[in-house]
């Protein structure tokens, strides 16, 4: 059955005209291989279904829909045929209905074994018919799409194991020892491997069976992604020993054991590299001075034990300030105030950070000796406020994702209210663009910048539970860590796009310069808004230029009328940064850049695209020519609103807010 499936789906490539023939050719060995291998019982390409999930949403145009899901999936399979790659992500993006798709297979698997399981996969993954996303999950690989990017989602549900039905014949217990010790390792060590696969096998102790296992991340998140991810694996596949076998599935990663081998011999890798650390070795060396030292060593642990006692004591009294407890669990930390005025040596001007429009940032340093930002809120201190100041911490403290600022705790009790952040060694990003360290950003910095910010956007967009518009994105608002990788600030406490309305009418806060116009005249707040101030950001970013500064002089043009007139005399690689070296960069790459920022800036929010869309166009291969941006709004009226000192989106104060909810975290 599943050979007649695999000649239904070549049939469909066979017909499309853009498919090369020696792509069907190279498919029909692969299919007809595949048959007799199986009937034959000498390959098993891992095609044993474990999971299908379909949307509960249809898309809104069928044809749109299958248009761009059959265009999507035949670029997987050209990357799988063409370039021997085992995880794929493609793209088709005409129309209302996006096809976003990812495609992964165990590396263990043979090149033919993956297609294979591929076309096993877009065979069974129509069954879900016109759902806008479902997925597919076998042994030897996963087969996913959407309406929306995901590409960088790790861990989804909380029970996602599956147990095979035979127990072992070696005993219960060392048969358990053994698989949680070979799950332990690779859970740790496949964050710490290049491509975030491992494969490797133990022998159980006293048998002559073997436990093989195996752990994979998708390859677009990162290794603490891939960390957190494995963690939920490795608990809910605890819940399969003593069974033979035993997998477990989510969102980012796959793991799996069985007293069978699933994968050749060579394929293994020695896990012992990545399982070493600092700690370790230097235990190691404690432990042989602590030999040599003989009896000096009973009386230092009898002093270290009573040390211990004591100040384990004193932090159960005061178990605040880790930077960890900010969890999806719990929540934000609740510090106190009398900690927090301590950290910051009493908000001294020396310990000040920054100024924002809702109050100042300080540096803190708390007693287990984390570094931290804390905001003091210029805002004052009604019931209604408290209120709106603790629903709207809880909600944005479970906000974690690897651009956007860590919310660690907060503290409402005390003179003022307190915001407490995780700290970034590099401060902001404007400071690199037009303050003391101008100048000093790489080509590739400033792309991973532009990239990272835009994937942050996104995640408050589309991939958040609920939708949060940032309303104020510019260049001081995005911060950077010490490996200069951004981290969105300031998205917190802003207002929540009602799922049933395309837009909010509300007053006007932004900074001006960056604000879309439909937002800056008219109030309407969506999240297109976001889209037109990244783009603004972006240019900022190339350029090394400020987006009002040269309004300074009414005869010069701003950052974005610059922009576009020279986009259309072909000329926007002009628009680089000199400071930078021709050879950091190609001219065609810098050029697509531009054009994109001008596509989230066209006058219109609908044509504007959406900020999963921009990480795919940032992401993707070739040019823009089928994609032309139009002319972006307020070339002319900015130079009007100058003249009679009326608000604008190009006002020369670049910091000039304007205060629209009741909160907003920097």
């Amino acid at each position: 059955m599943l050979c007649i499936l695999f000649d239904i789906d070549f049939v469909g490539q066979l017909m499309n005209p853009k498919m090369e023939s020696r792509n069907c050719m190279f498919n029909a060995v692969v299919v007809i291989t595949w048959c007799f291998m199986l009937k034959v019982g000498a390959l098993d390409p891992g095609i044993n279904m474990l999971s299908q999930g379909c949307s509960s949403y249809n898309v809104s145009s069928v044809s749109n829909f299958n248009s761009n899901l059959n265009i999507t999936f035949g670029l997987v399979r050209t990357d799988l045929m063409n370039n021997s790659k085992k995880f794929v992500t493609e793209q088709s993006l005409s129309g209302p209905d996006s096809v976003y798709a990812m495609f992964q297979c165990r590396d263990y698997m043979s090149a033919a074994d993956c297609i294979a399981c591929f076309s096993a996969a877009s065979t069974q993954i129509r069954n879900c018919s016109v759902a806008n996303g479902a997925r597919v999950v076998y042994d030897g690989c996963f087969l996913r799409y959407e309406r929306s990017e995901f590409y960088g989602e790790t861990t989804r549900d909380a029970n996602r194991e599956y147990c095979g039905n035979q127990t072992t014949s070696s005993p219960d217990t060392t048969f358990n020892t053994t698989v949680a010790g070979l799950l332990g390792d690779l859970q740790v060590a496949t964050p710490r491997i290049d491509g975030f696969f491992a494969a490797s096998k133990r022998e159980v102790a006293g048998s002559n069976v073997s436990v093989y296992g195996i752990a994979q991340c998708v390859q677009t998140i990162d290794s603490a992604g891939c960390q957190a991810c494995m963690e939920v694996a490795y608990k809910n596949i605890q819940r399969c020993p003593p069974n033979a076998d035993g997998r477990a599935l989510d969102s980012g990663c796959f793991m799996r054991y069985s007293d069978k081998p699933f994968f050749a011999d060579n394929q293994t890798i020695d896990l012992l590299p990545f399982l070493k650390t600092k700690s370790s070795s230097s235990s190691k060396k404690g432990a042989i001075i602590g030999g040599a030292a003989g009896g000096a060593a009973l009386v230092l642990l009898i002093v270290g034990l009573f040390v211990w006692f004591k100040l384990s004591k004193k932090r159960k009294a005061a178990p605040r300030g880790n930077i960890l407890d900010a969890t999806e669990l719990r929540g934000a930390t609740i510090y106190s105030y009398k900690d927090l005025k301590s950290a910051t040596k009493n908000f001294k001007e020396e310990n000040k950070l920054g100024e924002g429009g809702f109050g100042d940032v300080y540096k803190g340093t708390l007693k287990n000796g984390k570094v931290v930002a804390v905001k003091k809120l210029a805002l004052g201190q009604s019931n209604r406020v408290k209120a709106d100041f603790a629903s709207e911490v809880t909600l944005i403290s479970n906000v974690h994702h690897r651009n956007l600022i860590r919310l660690l705790g907060c503290c409402s009790k005390g003179p003022e209210l307190l915001l407490v952040y995780e700290y970034m060694a590099n401060s902001s990003l404007d400071r690199f663009l037009f303050g003391e360290k101008r100048g000093s950003l790489r080509w590739k910095q400033r792309f991973d910048i532009i990239l990272g910010t835009a994937q942050g956007l996104a995640y408050l967009h589309e991939q958040f539970h609920v939708c949060i518009i940032h309303r104020d994105i510019k260049s001081s608002n995005i911060l950077l860590d010490g490996d200069f990788q951004p981290k969105i600030a300031d998205f917190g406490l802003a207002r929540l796009l009602p799922e049933n309305q395309s837009h909010l009418s509300t007053k006007f806060a932004g900074t001006l310069g960056y604000t879309a116009p439909e937002y800056a005249l008219h109030g309407q707040l969506s999240e297109k808004v976001d889209a037109y101030s990244f783009g603004i950001v972006v240019l900022e970013i190339v350029s090394g230029k400020k987006s009002s500064e040269m309004i300074a002089d009414p005869g010069a043009e701003y950052l974005l009328k610059k922009a576009w007139k020279l986009y259309e005399d072909d000329k926007h690689i002009e628009l680089v940064d000199e400071s930078l070296d021709p050879s950091e960069y190609e001219a065609e790459h810098a050029k697509k850049i531009i054009e994109i920022a001008l596509m989230c800036t066209q006058s219109s929010p609908t044509s504007r695209p959406s900020m999963s869309e921009v990480v795919v166009l940032f992401k993707s291969r070739g040019s823009l020519e089928h994609t032309q941006p139009t002319r972006p709004p307020f070339v002319e009226s900015v130079e009007r609103f100058h003249g009679d000192k009326s608000t604008s989106t190009a006002s020369s104060s670049s910091n000039a807010t304007a205060s629209f909810s009741v909160l907003s975290a920097r």
